[in-house]
Formats: C-alpha cells, structure tokens, sequence
C-alpha cells in the first residue's frame, strides 16, 4: 500500500504551525504585555520565564513555512505574493525583537528603555502581521490560471483587522498564563490580572470573529450546516464539538483565573487556540489556498515528497526531543536574576 504523500505532508506542515502558534504565541503574548509591567525587575522575570525556550519556539514558523514551499510550491508561490506585506513586517518583527531580546539583556543599561520598547513593539506587530495573513487568507486569494491576480492590499479590510485584533488578545492570554505559571509573588498577581482582562477580550473578539466569518464568508457558514437554504442538522452535529471545545477552554481558564491556579489559565489558552485551529481545519480542507487550489493540486512530485520525508523522518524526533527536554529541564519558577528553581 503506497503512502498517501500530500495528506502526510499536509498534515505536517498544520501540526508545525499549530505549534508554532502555541510554542511562540506565549512568548509574543510576553512582549504584548511588556508595557504593563511594574519595572524593570518584572520585565527581568518576565523574559527570563521565555529566554530557555523563546528562540526554539519558532522553529516550527520555519518549518511550516519551508515545508509549504518543498512540498506544495504552487500555493507558496500564490501565497506569498498575496500577503507579501504583511508577510514581511511579521519577519523584520521578528528580527527586532530577537535582536532587542539580546540586546536588552547585554547591551549598555542606558539603552535598556529603548530595548524594551523594541521588544514589545517587535511582539505587538508581529502578532498583528499574523492576525492580518489570518483574516487575509480566510477571506480567500484571487488565483487566475494557477496564479495570484489580486492587489497587494486585498488582505487588509475590516474582517482582517478584527482578526488581528483577535490575535493578539489570544497571545496575551497565553502570555499571560505561562507568566502565572513561571512566576512568583507580586508578578504572579499581575499575571492572573492580565489573563482575566486579555480573557474577557478573547471571548468577545472570538464571538465577533467567528460570527463575521459566518456573515462574510458563505462558503464558510455551509460547510458548518449553517449555509442557504437552512440548517444542516447532521452537520452542524458532528462540527459542534469544536466550538464546545472553544468554550471548555474559556471555562477552563476563567476557573483557573479565579482559583489563582498556576497552570489553568495557560492550558485554557491553549485548548482555545486548539479549537480555533479545528475550526480553520474544518472550514478549508482540502484547500491550502481558499478557495481555488486544493492540496493535492498544489502538492509537489511524490518522488520529492517521499525524499524530503526521510529527512523529517529522521529529524523531527530529534526537534521533538529537544524541546521536550528543554521544558522539563526549566520546568521551574524563574525568578528575577535569571535562574531556575
């Protein structure tokens, strides 16, 4: 029985991505939060609660975005130039904070401010250059002939920037979390304060979100059993656990919120962005360029795939074990001078 080859590196490259999103959303949510933080002291604890893992987490960014482009070429060839902007403000975000991360932490301590704001302003635009791809892609590419013939600003309009807006209240709920999670004391405090707030805007824009999409977007709304003319039962019934899941994880979090437990809010966080992934799961599949080129129509020869796929097979569970390894080795609490406990 031969190997399926474009589902398994379909499937891939979205495992990739959902952890990218999950793994490097916390650190953005950090930065996102950087401004609200009482001093110096707490933005200490604040990055080294992430400086074990921060630069590892977007590992998976580079692997979904390279493995879109080996393995389905012809949708990176019209993805990337239909986003091509906001595509890259998120990569120089990136680099601004990496460098301002490095920096702050080294560099002089008289150009410490200006290296704080760096870093939060690299983590709040690269948040929203995600949330505009995001609401950008939802809304679908022009593709004429196997090729973008859209503008170079068809991304940006109200649905994308209430995507974005969505976003980043979503990474500075995980932010949040994780910071509950890794801190201690006073900054603990503030942590659980920050995941309340960031969790009433989550649940409002993720409400606002999910019911302009189904306004918007009629293909969208009929693949839930929502389209005209009525209801679909069944398939609103076999789809309705996602949203469920959605709303445990806001439950779950809002509970661990109030109980002031240390890792509640953060695994709240984290099943929301699950069911949200779901949700884009069930709203595209089969197509990785809405709504004109399937994954199968997109995906390179299966004599490139099944090679590439040695090479995955052999370092994946090298990348997977070493970033297990890293959480549980500084699985502690980070205090201020930069240790672990």
């Amino acid at each position: 029985m031969s190997l399926d080859l474009p589902l398994i590196w379909v499937t891939l490259i979205a495992v990739a991505v959902m952890l990218y999103v999950l793994l490097d959303g916390f650190d953005l949510g950090i930065g996102i939060l950087f401004p609200f933080a009482r001093s110096d002291e707490d933005r200490d604890t604040m990055m080294a609660a992430i400086a074990p893992v921060w630069d590892g987490n977007e590992t998976w960014l580079v692997l979904g975005g390279g493995g879109l482009l080996a393995a389905f070429p012809a949708a990176y060839a019209v993805v990337m130039p239909a986003f091509y902007l906001p595509i890259m403000l998120m990569l120089m975000a990136l680099i601004l904070r990496g460098v301002a991360f490095e920096f702050r932490l080294h560099g002089r301590k008289r150009g410490k401010p200006f290296w704080t704001a760096a870093f939060a302003g690299g983590s709040f635009l690269a948040a929203i250059a995600q949330g505009l791809v995001l609401g950008g892609f939802i809304q679908g590419v022009t593709v004429r002939n196997g090729a973008f013939a859209g503008g170079p600003f068809d991304w940006l309009s109200p649905y994308s920037i209430l995507t974005a807006a969505g976003v980043v209240a979503g990474y500075a709920l995980l932010g949040a979390g994780w910071l509950v999670w890794k801190s201690e004391g006073e900054l603990h405090g503030d942590g659980l304060r920050w995941a309340r707030r960031a969790l009433v805007a989550v649940a409002a824009l993720l409400g606002a979100v999910s019911l302009a999409t189904l306004i918007v977007h009629p293909q969208i709304a009929a693949r839930w059993g929502l389209g005209h003319p009525g209801v679909d039962i069944a398939r609103l019934a076999v789809h309705l656990p996602i949203p469920l899941l959605g709303l445990a994880g806001l439950a779950l979090a809002g509970w661990g919120v109030w109980k002031g437990s240390h890792r509640l809010p953060f695994a709240g966080g984290a099943v929301v962005f699950l069911s949200g992934y779901l949700g884009l799961a069930v709203s595209f599949f089969p197509y990785v360029v809405p709504y004109a080129l399937t994954f199968r129509q997109a995906a390179n020869v299966d004599s490139a795939l099944s090679l590439m796929l040695i090479g995955i097979v052999i370092l994946l569970p090298a990348i997977l074990g070493y970033t297990v390894w890293v959480y549980w080795l500084f699985r502690g609490k980070a205090p201020a001078g930069g240790g672990y406990h």
